[in-house]
């Protein structure tokens, strides 16, 4: 099985077949962790946002079940995060350093990448409270393989092509309400909510691709290059409030002047060419392009 729904199939199976699957595939990677637990968390919180997106496409036949489930997955997910934030903003220490734009800034940005390195082995030392994290996480993956399996839709053809096309729509009238949100703004907030709605349209493109494989293929390329470019942008907003709220983390105060000076002028660059490539990928009207999904559906059916 692969993240994809058939339109020759029953929309049931499918959606429980591409649900199960990414909680399982969080559940292998929780417990077998081939490359070490921070990298399984990072794989496993993946799986978990493509399961929310499953939900929110058919969120308008199983309300209840969508809220419900989104919270339970999205709160396990933040159990998880403080492993991963702290491996990230040791990437993005090193995509900073990168970029440096002169040498003092250079030096100045490895000894901020030595101090960021060393807070996240420490907290990797101190696995007692991260494997309960993680023990939690299973118990409720368990539970929502459970809840899953009850859930049924009405199948059929015309059915699943009006499921489709609405959930479609709904997840580029958000992309686009994130988008606009965006213009004359820094607000970092705000420039993650356009991230994941990126993120929902890029797994949809997966799950849909066999309906139109080029199309869908070149839009997928565009919309990842938005959600990597604000990936960037959230870790140094992350990057940025560690400075504000631990400041004593870093000794010497011109190696904290000249990281944010590098952040901000990386954010800056960053917002301008998500912006750019957002408004290439959402220039479609969200009721025109959903209807194509329908008749496409239908058309595969």
């Amino acid at each position: 099985m692969s993240y994809r729904i058939r339109p020759s199939e029953h929309f049931t199976a499918e959606f429980k077949a591409v649900g199960t699957e990414q909680l399982t595939l969080a559940i292998a990677a929780l417990t077998d962790r081939p490359q070490g637990l921070p990298e399984a968390i990072h794989d496993a919180r993946k799986n978990f946002k493509r399961l929310r997106s499953l939900y929110r496409l058919a969120a308008a036949d199983i309300p209840a079940f969508r809220r419900s489930e989104n919270t339970r997955i999205r709160n396990m997910a933040r159990t998880l995060s403080t492993s991963r934030d702290a491996t990230a903003l040791v990437e993005v220490s090193r995509y900073l350093l990168d970029h440096a734009e002169n040498t003092d800034e250079r030096a100045a940005l490895k000894r901020i990448g030595k101090v960021l390195t060393a807070r996240c082995d420490e907290r990797a030392a101190d696995g007692n409270q991260l494997e309960e994290s993680v023990a939690a996480a299973l118990s409720t993956c368990g539970r929502a393989l459970d809840s899953l399996s009850r859930i049924t839709f009405h199948d059929g053809g015309k059915k699943g092509a009006k499921r489709i096309a609405k959930g479609w729509r709904k997840a580029l009238e958000r992309a686009v309400v994130a988008r606009q949100a965006c213009t004359d703004t820094t607000d970092a907030h705000l420039f993650h909510e356009l991230r994941k709605r990126s993120q929902d349209y890029r797994f949809y493109l997966d799950m849909l691709q066999r309906l139109w494989p080029s199309a869908m293929h070149a839009k997928r390329i565009e919309v990842t290059k938005v959600v990597d470019l604000l990936g960037h942008h959230n870790d140094l907003a992350l990057l940025a409030s560690l400075v504000d709220e631990q400041p004593q983390l870093f000794s010497k105060s011109e190696d904290v002047a000249y990281l944010l000076s590098a952040v901000i002028t990386r954010q800056k660059i960053l917002r301008e060419q998500a912006l750019t490539i957002a408004a290439s990928v959402f220039r479609d009207d969200p009721k025109a392009e959903s209807r194509k999904i329908k008749l496409l559906w239908q058309d595969a059916v």
